[in-house]
Order: structure tokens, then C-alpha cells, then sequence
């Protein structure tokens, strides 16, 4: 059975990434879909579904918030129903790490996150930042994504506007994302899931070689955040570095419209097609 029936067979099909169909489970929608395999997903949807599972899991204290999170993508994403599940692994009085798991329903998780929670406190230390002022997303026109062979997918569900590059060109560049639909359907976007949602696309922004000669596979991604994100934008501003040997790394700078929150990583590898 195609992918796009909208049958129940576990694909969700409503106004969002995901629909949320119990304690725990949730159902991917096509707008999750990448742009390589018609059956998995973009990696952003899933990594931001876990940060939110991180803040959300029962006795999460809320004066404490992510900092760093660091993904594992063990095996493609499928498109389907999935559970979601969280353990605290470390607690203390000022920081916590947590790891969270997505997995098909009754099978081995197919991505982790680890995220480590540092206790806030308002206005309690000066804040210091550095960074790149850059042109805000409405001094930039809409960038189309590059050519994939399906209508609808994470491509149709994100807004993209590059101020340096595009997907279509080599080399570093920076984009600003906003996502057309909520992460989870019928529930409010949180500013947290606009960043995840968008940090796995560093590679894509930035690649040095040509997609159709090369893949550029990332089986990891670490988000740091000195900063909470507000707004609908996220802005990723990103540089890719290959060696010879098949070895990548995709470094960037995240922001919001405010200036920059902190930083992404992917590691890669890299191979002929």
C-alpha cells in the first residue's frame, strides 16, 4: 500500500508533522518525509518530537532547560506510528541529563537524544554574546528547495530563505526556516521545536559536493543552546568540511531574530553514489 493512501495503517494524515495517538505514541505524517527515501523521514521532525518529549516527561522540573542534546540516528526513521519514551539517566541540584528514545511500535529505537538540562535563574549572572548580525527573514525572498520526487515532505512543510547560498549551490550558507504546520497537530509550536526541527539541515545548506555524485549522510546531531529561541524563525548559518578520507562535518550557528542562540554539529560520511 502506497505511503499517500491516508488509510489508518499508522501514517498520520492530519495537519502536522506528527498526530499524537496516546500516552507516549504518535503518528508521522507525510510531512516528515525526506528527500532521499519515500518510506523515512527528514531527521528534523523526529529529533524535535524528542526534545519535546525531554520537556514534557512527567516530573520535568521547570526551572531547568536543554543546553546541549545530542542525537544518535541508529537506522532511518520510518514513516509511521512510533513511540517515544524517556529516562533521567543523571539528577542534581543545578543540572540533568535525560535520554530519550523513538522507536517503531514494538521494535528497537531507530534514534536516541541525550540532553543535558541546566538550572535558570532570571537575570542572575550579565549576559554576554557575540555573533554576526544578519538580514532579517523578511529582507530575504523565499529559496525553493532542491528537485525531490514527491509532492509532499519536509520540503513542502518548512519555509526557506537563504541570505548566503542556496541548496542548488556549494559551499557555506545560511538559512532562515519556519515551519508551515505544528509539530504535533492541534497543539501549539513551541520556539524549542522550530530550532530542532531545523538544526539537521546544516549539511543540506551547506554541501561542498554535488548531491547527485555524492551522499552526505549524518548519523548524529548535537544541538547546543546558551540562549531559549523565541519567535517563528530559525536561522541556520552553516559551513561543511569533507575529508579526503570520507569524512565530513557539517559546523553551524544558529539564531533567532534576536541574534544567536548557539551551535549545531553533524558528523558525515561521505561517498560516491
Amino acid at each position: 500500500m502506497s505511503m499517500g493512501t491516508g488509510e489508518r495503517t499508522g501514517t498520520g494524515t492530519g495537519e502536522g508533522f506528527f498526530e499524537r495517538r496516546g500516552a507516549g505514541r504518535f503518528a508521522a505524517t507525510e510531512y516528515t518525509r525526506g528527500p532521499w527515501d519515500a518510506g523515512s523521514q527528514h531527521a528534523g521532525p523526529p529529533a524535535a518530537l524528542l526534545g519535546r518529549a525531554v520537556e514534557e516527561r512527567p516530573g520535568a522540573r521547570t526551572d531547568m532547560r536543554i543546553a546541549r542534546i545530542t542525537y544518535e540516528i541508529l537506522r532511518p526513521v520510518p514513516i509511521g506510528e512510533l513511540e517515544v519514551t524517556t529516562s533521567v539517566l543523571r539528577s542534581g541540584r543545578s543540572t540533568e541529563v535525560v535520554e530519550a528514545a523513538i522507536a517503531p511500535v514494538g521494535a528497537a529505537p531507530v534514534m536516541l537524544a541525550r540532553a543535558l538540562r541546566i538550572r535558570v535563574a532570571e537575570e542572575s549572572v550579565p549576559a554576554v554574546v557575540s555573533g554576526p548580525q544578519l538580514p532579517a527573514p523578511g529582507e530575504v525572498e523565499v529559496t525553493p528547495f532542491f528537485p525531490v520526487p514527491w509532492e509532499t515532505g519536509y520540503h513542502s512543510a518548512m519555509e526557506t530563505r537563504f541570505t548566503e547560498g542556496a541548496f542548488v549551490e556549494r559551499g557555506p550558507g545560511t538559512c532562515w526556516m519556519r515551519m508551515k504546520v505544528p509539530l504535533i497537530a492541534g497543539e501549539e509550536t513551541r520556539p524549542l521545536d522550530r530550532v530542532l526541527i531545523a538544526a539537521d539541515s546544516g549539511n543540506g545548506i551547506s554541501a561542498v559536493m554535488d548531491f547527485g555524485a555524492y551522499v552526505f549522510i549524518n548519523s548524529d546531531l548535537t544541538v547546543h543552546l546558551h540562549r531559549h529561541p523565541v519567535g517563528e524563525w530559525a536561522c541556520v548559518q552553516a559551513r561543511t568540511s569533507v575529508d579526503a578520507a570520507g569524512i565530513g562535518l557539517a559546523d553551524a550557528r544558529l539564531h533567532d531574530e534576536k541574534g544567536p542562540i548557539g551551535r549545531s554539529a553533524q558528523s558525515l560520511y561521505v561517498a560516491p553514489r
